[in-house]
């Protein structure tokens, strides 16, 4: 299948732009693709901070236009990022470039490292379906960039500040799956953060 041409060279933006399908992606550089209810696992602790979390967004939404990326992602999206960090003292680089190849390469918009990797993006134009071809290009990036490679998963999530949506890499299997759940904010807060704490763990 020849989605890509295979003498010019791609950013993970430019699969947003080319509104390339998730599944015809993954196919192309040698994944199978699935979609699925994933219910991943949520974390069982006190996460101390979560009810504030939620009061914090909402006490501003009433205020502030989302119509930017920018503001979605001041509003919206970082006090989730801080919170996770704060709970899981994971290093976060933002903006994060990696390259592996021609077609594979850009900037990881939120990258967290610990024991396992989450990587966060924000979807632009408010497109979560776009964004997940963003997301896996990322993922199937990461996954040929890192080294340390003890982990079976990689678990991604593509975000327009609103809605979060996740997929999961199987390393084993060269499997994606992206999942059919949306999680929103700021009335889904708790179980978005107790997964992402988990994915950190």
């Amino acid at each position: 299948m020849k989605i890509l041409n295979p003498e010019q060279s791609y950013t993970f933006s430019k699969f947003f732009e080319l509104k390339i399908e998730p599944k015809d992606l993954a196919k192309y550089f040698g994944y199978l693709f699935t979609r699925k209810k994933l219910n991943l696992p949520q974390y069982q602790g006190d996460l101390n901070r979560g009810q504030q979390l939620k009061e914090r967004i909402e006490e501003v939404l009433p205020y502030a236009s989302l119509s930017s990326e920018a503001a979605r992602r001041e509003i919206l999206i970082s006090p989730l990022i801080l919170d996770l960090v704060y709970y899981t003292k994971s290093e976060i680089f933002i903006e994060y470039s990696i390259k592996v190849s021609e077609q594979l390469q850009g900037y990881l918009d939120y990258f967290l490292e610990n024991v396992n990797d989450l990587l966060v993006i924000e979807a632009k134009k408010e497109d979560l379906d776009y964004g997940m071809t963003q997301l896996i290009a990322e993922l199937i990036a990461l996954e040929k960039w890192q080294e340390n490679k003890q982990n079976h998963y990689l678990i991604g999530a593509v975000t327009t500040g609103k809605i979060w949506e996740f997929a999961r890499l199987n390393r084993d299997k060269k499997q994606i799956e992206q999942g059919l759940e949306s999680y929103r904010v700021p009335e889904d807060v708790e179980p978005l953060m107790r997964i992402l704490v988990q994915a950190l763990s």
